[in-house]
């Protein structure tokens, strides 16, 4: 099962941390194409790095209290499973009130330094709806990398966190940019 060697940690790591060097540098690339976007609606800027840091946030935490129900056997990876649905609910609770509130703060902190300025709705209804999709989405990859690791026989604790982190940072990208595009 686990391997706790320093060998073994870093045989599960190098090739995901350079796929995910790679998955990191097309986020960039991604948001370099929105640069006028975000310059024409400055609270979409402020967004952009709370959207992917929550993103991200919201995928390590179903990723680390998977990885510990895997250790102490309550996850049995059915769609039945309450551990699993428990820890979906909270993530899917935890974005509902999280993101909306991430979207006031940006209007609000645009609106302190000027600019042209979308309404507050607005900015609350892109924040919201990014919310609620990178929720279905952080649990989606989530629960994907804790059983391949489980099915490879790789430490979740090693392996799941970097990869549901850096993944669901550049889903955050994505989902917030494919929001503008379809809201503007």
């Amino acid at each position: 099962m686990a391997r706790w060697t320093v060998r073994a940690i870093v045989a599960d790591m190098l090739p995901v941390l350079l796929v995910l060097t790679l998955v990191e540098l097309g986020s960039g690339l991604v948001l370099d194409t929105l640069q006028s976007t975000l310059l024409r609606y400055p609270s979409l800027l402020v967004l952009v790095p709370v959207v992917i840091g929550a993103a991200g946030n919201l995928g390590s935490i179903m990723a680390s209290r998977l990885s510990t129900a895997t250790h102490l056997g309550l996850l049995s990876f059915e769609p039945t499973d309450p551990t699993l649905a428990g820890n979906a609910l909270a993530t899917g609770a935890l974005a509902a009130t999280l993101f909306p509130l991430v979207g006031a703060g940006a209007w609000g902190v645009q609106a302190l330094v000027g600019g042209a300025a979308l309404p507050l709705s607005t900015v609350v209804l892109v924040a919201g709806l990014s919310g609620a999709a990178l929720a279905v989405l952080s649990v989606v990859v989530s629960v994907a990398a804790t059983y391949a690791a489980y099915r490879l026989g790789a430490d979740p604790d090693d392996v799941v966190l970097p990869v549901v982190t850096n993944t669901c940072d550049v889903l955050g990208v994505l989902v917030l940019f494919g929001v503008v595009r379809v809201v503007l």
